[in-house]
């Protein structure tokens, strides 16, 4: 079948999807709906907020944009038989019900920004980053009953550099993940994948669950190179953060985005500051001194370290956790 003729339903959410959705588009692909997150409240204002791929559609024409509260909804299944699509694409999106997922003539795919089946779970980029991997990639799937647990469609590798934190790997894999979304429709459309099974088991594989605020605190016992790929993995966001003590009381709450290391054997007990330069402030951890490069003090916007020493006083008498 002609590619441009398969009628698609494109599902997703965040920025992550967009390229993609444009990419279609611009192919001349045939999307004949979007299907995304209702409008929620958001700000301080709890102004009413689009999704990035909502936002997307709307400037990109599409007709028909579905917003299910609940996706196994009889309108939203409805809404979608009438589409008659011929193929489901999803990114970033949610769990599909079975009824929704199967519907398609040529089934639904999800690209995971993971080499899979290492990492599957909501968070694959911040796990890999995190673990200290040296390369991760995208990866396109049929999907099935399982979560990121399909057959594999195609795969790209990215290797993940020395300097990369989230947000530049993030934006690496997006664009790679949209390539690989074309060639796997093309490739579905003319009957040329053959799908690989991946293992149903976890066992030996790196999980990637999703990420919540308690999960993002500074182990300060950790290694440096631990502590370095900690704050890489989450920068900009959510991001590290850490807490600021004197004598043993908690006087401030920090986001750490960068931070440069040096491992050395330190005196000193773990948490303990080190300010050995002016505009430097370090803190021991594991195996040597983990320097801040640049945060964000709690109320405050993000700053680089020597002008956030400009309004600290005697941060000598202070300790990390």
């Amino acid at each position: 079948m002609n590619p441009k003729e398969l009628r698609i339903v494109f599902m997703g959410t965040p920025e992550f999807a967009v390229p993609s959705l444009r990419a279609l588009v611009a192919g001349g692909y045939n999307v004949v709906a979007v299907v995304t997150v209702p409008d929620r409240a958001a700000g301080r204002g709890l102004k009413s907020r689009e999704s990035d791929v909502k936002v997307a559609a709307r400037e990109l024409g599409i007709e028909t944009i579905l917003q299910p509260e609940k996706l196994r909804d009889e309108e939203f299944v409805q809404a979608m038989q009438t589409l008659q699509p011929d193929l489901g694409i999803v990114i970033a999106f949610r769990m599909l019900p079975e009824i929704i997922w199967a519907m398609p003539k040529y089934g639904t795919f999800n690209l995971h920004a993971s080499l899979l089946p290492q990492y599957r779970g909501a968070a694959p980029i911040n796990w890999a980053i995190i673990n200290g991997e040296t390369e991760t990639g995208v990866t396109t799937f049929l999907l099935n009953h399982e979560i990121d647990k399909g057959q594999i469609i195609g795969q790209r590798r990215e290797p993940i550099l020395e300097d990369d934190c989230i947000g530049t790997l993030y934006d690496r894999l997006m664009n790679i993940g949209t390539s690989l979304v074309l060639e796997s429709v093309d490739a579905i459309a003319e009957g040329r994948i053959n799908p690989v099974e991946q293992p149903q088991s976890d066992d030996n594989l790196a999980p990637a669950p999703k990420i919540f605020k308690e999960d993002c605190e500074i182990d300060w016992s950790r290694s440096c190179r631990e502590i370095r790929n900690f704050v890489r993995g989450l920068s900009p966001y959510p991001a590290a953060w850490c807490r600021l003590k004197r004598n043993g009381e908690e006087v401030a709450t920090m986001k750490v985005f960068s931070v440069h290391t040096l491992q050395t054997s330190v005196k000193a007990g773990v948490g303990s500051i080190v300010c050995e330069r002016k505009g430097e402030l370090g803190v021991v951890c594991g195996d040597g001194i983990v320097y801040f490069d640049e945060v964000q003090m709690a109320g405050k916007r993000r700053m680089a370290i020597a002008e956030l020493l400009l309004g600290l006083r005697n941060i000598e008498e202070c300790h990390f956790n």
